[in-house]
This record gives structure tokens, sequence and C-alpha cells, in this order.
């Protein structure tokens, strides 16, 4: 009992600095925020295709995370980077990734695509 409190401490140090670390490197903007400048920068989206086929934001291109490392050529560094994701744990999961990867511009939507009202485009 004893090791499992100390696991579930350590685990909640760990996420607790992580949050703290990519809020440094890793803007959350609003849909606001986020329509703002999307147009300017590189839109990803990071879902798989099937999710991408069922509806994207409008320009968006899909390089789901999970392929992220082997198509990083696609994501130029010198301009800023838009993702999202259906709620937000997989675009922080790519900036993460970004970051370490040298790209400094790295912005999310806050809530993901779920909570998305603007455009959207289908198949």
């Amino acid at each position: 009992m004893e090791y499992l409190l100390l696991a579930l401490i350590i685990l909640i140090v760990i996420s607790v600095f992580r949050f703290f670390r990519q809020r440094n490197y890793l803007k959350t903007l609003t849909e606001e925020q986020f329509r703002e400048g999307y147009r300017k920068a590189q839109l990803i989206d990071v879902r798989e295709p099937q999710e991408f086929k069922n509806g994207h934001i409008l320009g968006a291109r899909n390089i789901p995370v999970t392929q992220m490392k082997q198509r990083l050529i696609e994501i130029r560094p010198d301009k800023p980077v838009y993702l999202y994701c259906q709620s937000g744990a997989r675009s922080a999961r790519a900036a993460q990734l970004l970051h370490k990867k040298g790209y400094k511009d790295i912005n999310q939507l806050k809530g993901g695509f779920k909570k998305w009202t603007g455009k959207v485009k289908r198949g």
C-alpha cells in the first residue's frame, strides 16, 4: 500500500512538472485566437486519417502524431505551427516532439476539434 501511494505521488509530481514545462513552449489558444493566426501558419491536424476524413478544419493538413517523427520534413521550423486533435492531448504530445526538434512557435487549439465552431470540411 505504501509503494502504491508513493508511486501515485511520483506520477502526480511528474505530471505537474510536465504541465508547467510545457507552458514555456506551447501556447494554448482560444478558438478566436486560433482563428486569427492559423491562416498565416502551418495548420496541422494530428488525429488519425479516419478522424480527419470525418471532418477537419478547412485548410488543415493531416499529420497524425503517430507519424510525426517520420514526417517532420513536411513541417517548416521557421513558420508558426498550429496544432489540434480531438480534445488536446495528442496535440500536446505533438508539440512536445516539435519542441525537442527545435521548433519555436507552437500553438494548440484549446479544447481541440470537438470545441471548434468554425468551417469544417468533410471527406
